[in-house]
Parts: C-alpha cells; sequence; structure tokens
C-alpha cells in the first residue's frame, strides 16, 4: 500500500488528530483515506476492551509471571493466539502488552505483570507473547520503555542507570521484541537520566528506531506525554488519551509556525498507517480464524505455570480421605493483579469448589487478610441518572463492583449524566451484625431499606491519582441483619464526563458477622487436626501486590504466618498453597509438607489447584526470579526515589547472579512429580546437545536450563518430556549477545567459556567448555 500517496490526501489538521486518541481506548478514523477507528486495549491476561467493567467479561489468564514459569514459548504462543481472538471478538486492533520491565528489586509492586529477573527469560516469553498475538491479526506494544521497574513516584521519577545497564539488562527484552516483528512500543511515565521517556530522542529516536530498525509505532503510556514540541521531536507517536492535552492545536501551530517539521508529522502518520494495515482497520481486513477453548487453555497454562517448591512425598495425594481447606483465598482466589492488569471474567473457580468436586472438603476461614471488603457477592443494577433523578439507562452488573473508566454504556448520555446509583437485594444467610463499606472517592450515599446509614465524602490519600480506582479508600459501616431477610442495599455517587470521558469507580462491600480472629483461628486448627490432610492458601492481597506503588516489604500480610504455624502444628500433613504474583517471606517452609506457588492463577485457579494435587497434571512451573528467604538477603532492597531519583547503582549486579548468600529458592528452581538424571553435554562451536533421563515411575517435564558468558546468565532453554525411563536429548543455539558485554559497544569477549547445563542456577551438573 502507498502510504505517502494516503498522506498526500490529508491536511495537516486531520494528520494531528492522528496522533491523539480520539477518546480514552480509540484513534478516529480517516473515512477519506478509508482508516478506520483504531481501538487499543489494556492486557496483560485479558483483552479487557473499551468498557472497564464486569458488564463486558474476558477470559482471565494466568498472570505475567505464571507465563514465564512456565518457560514453555509455545504455549505462551498459544496463549497469545487466545488473546489476539479474545481482541478481535471485542473489536479490539491493539493490545496494550506485554510488560517486559526486570523484577529489579522484590518490592516492586508490578512484579506480577512482569516476567522474570532475567533479561533473556523476559525477552524469549516476551517474543512467543508478541509472535501469537500477532498472527492472530492483533498488534502489541511491549512496555514500558524504559526502567519502568517499580511504581513509587513513578509520574515523576528519574532514574539514573549506566548504558552498560541499560544495554545488558533493561534494553534487551525490548531489542528481542523489535526482533520479533512487535507493531508497538509503549514508552513509560519516569525519566531515564534526566530525560522524560516521551521525550528521549537518544533512546527512542537513536536506538529504538534507528539502530534496531523498529518499524511500528511509539505509543505513550496514559497521560505521560506532557509536552508539545519536545515529545513530537523525542520519538512518541501518538499521545493517549485524547482529544484534549499538549498535541491537537497545540501541535499543529507548532508545525505552521516551523518548530516541528511537518516530515516529522509524516513519519508518525506513516507509522499509524503502517499498523493500521496490519490489523485490518486500513483496507480489506486479513481473514484470522481460530476457535481455541479458552477456558481449557486458562486452565492448562495455570498447571504449567504452578512451582512445587517443596515436597516431602505428600504430593501427589492419593487417596487423600478428608481435606481441611484452609484461608479466606481458598474461598475468593485472587486470581489476577490489579490496575491494568484487571479484566472480568464471566466465571472464577475458587481452589473450595475445585476441590471439593473431587474429594470430601471442610472448609475454615482462619484469618482474613484483606484490609477491604470483597465486591458485595449477588447481582446489582447500576442506574445512571440525570440531574433531576431520572434514570437515563440501567445496567446490570454481576457483584457490587461499579466501573466505567472511558467511556460510559452507549445508551447513557454522558452530557445529561449526574449521577450513577448502584441498588442490589441482598439476602444474608447469618443473622448478626454485617459490615458494609463503600470504596471509592468523592461524596456517597449509602442506604439500607431506604435508610441512610452512611453519606459523607471519602477523600484521597497521597499524589497518585490512579489510586482511585487502583487502590480506593474505604468507609465501612456496621449493620444488623437477619438471615433469609431480603435487604434493599444502594449506594450513590455524583458521575459525569470530562473531556468526553468517564470515570466512574467504586465498590459496595460486603463481610458477614465475624467471631474474631482468634476464634477463626482456633476452628482451622480444630478442623485441621480432625482431618487426613490440611491445605492451607495463603495469599496477598490489593493492598500488597497493585499497580501505582510498590511494596513495603514481604511478609503475607496478616496473621497468615501464625494462621500456617498453628495448622502445621495440628497437622504434619499440610500444604500450603501461596497464591501470590511475587516473592513473600516462608519462615515456616521447613515446618510444612509441601510448597506450592500458583501466583496469581487465572480463572480457572480451583479447576488447574485439583489438577496438580490430585496428580491429574504434574506442576510443569519453574522459578523466572530468584526468592529471598528475607528481604534484607536480596542483591536490590530499595525502590523509594531520594530527591525524585531511584539510582540504579548496583549497575548490571541484579537477580540471581548478584547472589552473596543463599536465597530460600533459587532461579530456575521447581519439582516435578517424576525425577531426571542429567546425562551428558557436548558443544559443536555455540550449538550445545544435552541428554537427559526421566528416572521416575511417571511420566514427566523438565525445563532444562544452559548458562553460560562472562556474566555466567541464562542463555538457552528448553522444555523436554520423557516417559519413565525415556531419555531425550535437546538442543539450544547460544546466541551471540550471551558472549558480549556492552563497553561504548557490543565487544564480544574471546577467549574459552564454560557453559553448564542443568535443572537451576544452583543446580548444574553438567558443563563443557566454548572457544569464542
Amino acid at each position: 500500500m502507498d502510504f505517502d500517496e494516503l498522506i498526500s490526501r490529508l491536511d495537516l489538521t486531520d494528520k494531528i488528530r492522528l496522533l491523539t486518541g480520539a477518546d480514552m481506548w480509540s484513534l478516529p478514523p480517516l473515512p477519506q483515506i478509508g482508516l478506520d477507528r483504531l481501538v487499543m486495549s489494556d492486557g496483560p491476561i485479558g483483552v479487557r476492551g473499551e468498557q472497564w467493567t464486569a458488564a463486558d467479561p474476558s477470559i482471565a489468564l494466568p498472570s505475567p509471571t505464571a507465563l514465564a514459569a512456565t518457560w514453555d514459548v509455545d504455549l505462551v504462543r498459544r496463549a497469545g493466539l487466545l488473546l489476539a481472538q479474545e481482541a478481535r471478538r471485542k473489536g479490539v486492533h491493539v493490545l496494550l502488552a506485554p510488560t517486559l520491565n526486570l523484577h529489579r528489586s522484590p518490592l516492586g509492586g508490578r512484579h506480577f505483570e512482569c516476567f522474570s529477573e532475567d533479561p533473556y527469560l523476559t525477552g524469549e516469553i516476551g517474543a512467543a507473547y508478541v509472535e501469537g498475538v500477532q498472527e492472530g491479526g492483533v498488534g502489541t506494544t511491549p512496555k514500558h520503555f524504559v526502567a519502568n521497574d517499580f511504581e513509587t513516584d513513578r509520574f515523576t521519577v528519574d532514574v539514573q542507570v549506566s548504558e552498560r545497564a541499560l544495554r545488558e539488562l533493561y534494553l534487551r527484552p525490548f531489542e528481542r521484541m523489535v526482533a520479533a516483528g512487535a507493531w508497538g512500543v509503549m514508552t513509560a511515565y519516569n525519566s531515564v537520566n534526566g530525560t522524560t521517556m516521551t521525550e528521549h530522542a537518544e533512546l527512542v529516536h537513536g536506538v529504538l528506531k534507528d539502530e534496531w530498525g523498529f518499524d511500528g509505532f511509539v505509543v505513550s503510556d496514559w497521560t505521560a506525554v506532557r509536552s508539545t514540541e519536545p515529545a513530537a521531536m523525542g520519538g512518541t507517536d501518538v499521545a493517549m488519551p485524547g482529544p484534549s492535552g499538549p498535541w491537537g492545536e497545540l501541535l499543529e501551530t507548532a508545525v505552521r509556525e516551523g518548530r516541528v517539521p511537518e516530515s516529522v508529522i509524516d513519519d508518525r502518520v506513516h507509522r499509524i498507517l503502517r499498523l493500521a494495515e496490519r490489523v485490518g482497520a486500513l483496507g480489506e481486513a486479513p481473514v484470522r480464524s481460530s476457535d481455541i477453548d479458552g477456558v481449557a487453555l486458562a486452565r492448562e497454562v495455570a498447571t504449567r505455570g504452578f512451582t512445587l517448591l517443596t515436597n516431602d512425598g505428600i504430593l501427589p495425594l492419593r487417596a487423600p480421605g478428608t481435606i481441611a481447606l484452609i484461608g479466606s483465598a481458598a474461598r475468593e482466589a485472587r486470581v489476577m493483579g490489579g490496575g491494568s492488569a484487571q479484566v472480568f471474567p464471566d466465571r472464577i473457580v475458587s481452589p473450595l469448589q475445585g476441590l471439593g468436586e473431587r474429594a470430601e472438603v471442610r472448609y475454615a476461614l482462619g484469618t482474613d487478610p484483606r484490609v477491604r471488603l470483597s465486591p458485595l457477592p449477588c447481582p446489582a443494577t447500576a442506574r445512571f441518572l440525570d440531574e433531576e433523578g431520572t434514570v437515563l439507562a440501567e445496567h446490570p452488573v454481576p457483584t457490587g463492583e461499579a466501573r466505567w473508566v472511558g467511556q460510559l454504556p452507549p445508551d447513557v448520555d454522558g452530557e445529561r449524566l449526574r449521577a450513577v446509583r448502584l441498588v442490589a437485594a441482598y439476602t444474608p444467610e447469618e443473622t448478626g451484625e454485617h459490615q458494609l463499606s463503600v470504596a471509592g472517592v468523592g461524596p456517597f450515599t449509602l442506604t439500607v431499606d431506604g435508610e441512610t446509614v452512611f453519606d459523607g465524602t471519602i477523600d484521597l490519600p497521597g499524589g497518585d491519582p490512579a489510586a482511585a480506582f487502583l487502590s480506593p479508600p474505604e468507609h465501612r459501616v456496621s449493620v444488623p441483619m437477619t438471615s433469609g431477610r431480603p435487604y434493599e442495599l444502594s449506594v450513590t455517587h455524583p458521575a459525569g464526563t470530562f473531556a468526553g470521558m468517564a470515570f466512574v469507580s467504586f465498590t459496595l462491600g460486603h463481610a458477614d458477622p465475624s467471631p474474631g480472629e482468634d476464634a477463626l483461628m482456633a476452628e482451622a486448627v480444630r478442623v485441621a487436626s480432625e482431618c487426613d490432610v490440611a491445605v492451607v492458601v495463603a495469599a496477598t492481597t490489593p493492598e500488597v501486590e497493585s499497580e501505582g506503588f510498590d511494596r513495603a516489604d514481604l511478609r503475607l500480610p496478616g496473621r497468615q504466618d501464625e494462621l500456617i504455624r498453628a495448622v502445621a502444628a495440628a497437622n504434619p500433613r499440610t500444604v500450603v498453597v501461596v497464591n501470590a504474583g511475587s516473592p513473600v517471606e516462608m519462615p515456616w517452609a521447613d515446618d510444612v509438607a509441601a510448597v506450592l506457588l500458583t501466583w496469581f492463577p487465572g480463572q480457572e485457579a480451583g479447576a488447574a489447584l485439583a489438577d496438580v494435587l490430585f496428580g491429574d497434571a504434574e506442576p510443569g512451573g519453574r522459578l523466572p526470579t530468584t526468592w529471598p528467604r528475607a528481604l534484607q538477603d536480596a542483591p536490590v532492597t530499595t525502590v523509594t526515589p531520594r530527591d525524585g531519583k531511584v539510582v540504579y547503582d548496583e549497575d548490571v549486579l541484579i537477580g540471581y547472579p548478584a547472589w552473596k548468600g543463599t536465597p530460600a529458592f533459587w532461579f530456575g528452581h521447581g519439582l516435578g512429580y517424576t525425577t531426571w538424571s542429567y546425562d551428558s553435554i557436548a558443544v559443536d562451536g555455540t550449538t550445545v546437545s544435552v541428554a537427559v533421563t526421566n528416572t521416575g515411575t511417571r511420566p514427566g517435564r523438565e525445563v532444562v536450563q544452559v548458562y553460560a558468558g562472562p556474566r555466567g546468565r541464562l542463555a538457552g532453554f528448553d522444555v523436554v518430556e520423557a516417559e519413565p525411563g525415556q531419555t531425550i536429548i535437546i538442543t539450544v543455539f547460544l546466541p551471540e549477545r550471551a558472549f558480549q558485554v556492552w563497553e561504548d559497544g557490543w565487544r564480544t569477549v574471546e577467549g574459552e567459556h564454560t557453559v553448564r547445563a542443568g535443572s537451576s542456577f544452583a543446580d548444574l551438573p553438567l558443563s563443557a567448555m566454548v572457544k569464542i
């Protein structure tokens, strides 16, 4: 297609319009050249679409850390194809994913949304994700370019980092995405060495576009463009959202006055048109057909990512008898992280449901570490009201959560909208003092059967406006209720639109009467002592892991450590399931029979857990990040800016090569249900062959890992499957970059290098020499 000819048919105003969002999630159509509206959507575990609401459900895959834990590029590519299928179903052209920032520190709040501490593993898993999505005809935008590895002061912080660390660590996954053919890249909020990334010509123009030859489009993170000329000249192609902002008329004036060359604008339009052609928004769309069972794939990915950290032989459970299932996350699993990683599946299988369908299960709460109440667990109706209180429209929602960010339902007149009222009929199962809450920011009125129980304003603490929906404050009230009697609950909140965009986000929360934490703990211990096996599901909470803030520590929230110790003392056959997206301290790990890490396991959490616990599937995961025994043992233990800066003074010493002590579990660690021998290694040039044998009694999967180069980092890997007694030979092609360091340019370190192979960074029984 002749893009130059199409551009010649556009005036400057239309070209400038195309560089800024038409609304929260799309670029405007230009019918005069046959360009359709281009729609973007958050990922990375699903496709939310333009409606940030449970009324528009999506398949919810496991978190990116779980994807990386599979170490299975073919499986990740299939997950990408499913996401493309979901995107096409929702009319989405571009998925705002994957996240390629590194696990520099375990305190990073968005750790769960990234893949690994290792740049090579991040690049390979990320490339498979990109290739799968784009094979399905949907664009990707690997993000956040670059060094956006923590959340504190993310809008303004300046990351001070050496060029060596940038090249060897933080830029390397993005370089791999360009080689994989990514159609987009998203620039980050933060600055790097004094220049904000939306204006960083040295990195965006100089490295990404010129040196690497990236031919896709560069989109800003939402609201990250804060200037006209510097951002326009810095390499950013699209400023989102829109149409208000520092571009539009201001950028058009800058071009007309000669401060920004029109050729710069033409280059950006050219990139957008190329994207539109690729995704079928310009000209005839390519035929993309797939019929992937999203539920089945979500379950398969979960089991492949589950990582068995310890096992005294209790797993898989054989004739388990009665199971004591304990923990708040056993009944309400945390299946995903928050913020832009959130989608709304039409079903979630809890551990209680999944295990209860397979065995005799007795449930006990034990302790509840959650700071905010869960949404009211029953259907509700959202009523959109005008100034007189007239209902403009009604929309059902599956729980007590009201959320429309960017766009309202199509039948709601945003100009007339003045309030949203969430109404639900709730019939409690217990008599006593129930807790109700409103989570959100601004004025709220909460009523029970028409009687006002709260009428006030909830203020937003801190300085991150995104916290209003990422981690909103909460107000609670205690209301006596009688079991079996229906109550009408309602929350009313002012609402409207700003610059054509909506922001409605609040939750009606609920909790049953509680006898108190001590009584709950005692009940859990009693149940555990009376059952054959105890399974404790321990989890982080949205106040610990989410977008918009970093973690203060690595401890499990609340009294969960105490609960696990008490249950293990009552029943030595205790399995702890860790439902977390990133590392937690486990001071009780040596005192329990097994520790199984499920990450944030997606919508099929409980079904996948049953598959693994009962041995229908093997836990296939291997750690993509080293887990410390205690925070202070990690190489990087602070992510808090000082004077507006975070200095990466550790340079390239992050992750497993930087450890001076022994962590709880090394990078690459994970157990299966069989055993393996590492038999031999052979090197021919930079081709490495490794022979492994399944020495156990059941079929199994193994992740063979190869480490090499001057930094001793991961240089290759492969996933093998074998029957008992079967030997498999895998072949790994070592990349040139494994033997290079950055010294004002890439320099190959010539000479002899040791190549090691094994099952984790700490277990590498095979070695050979390679001459470079």
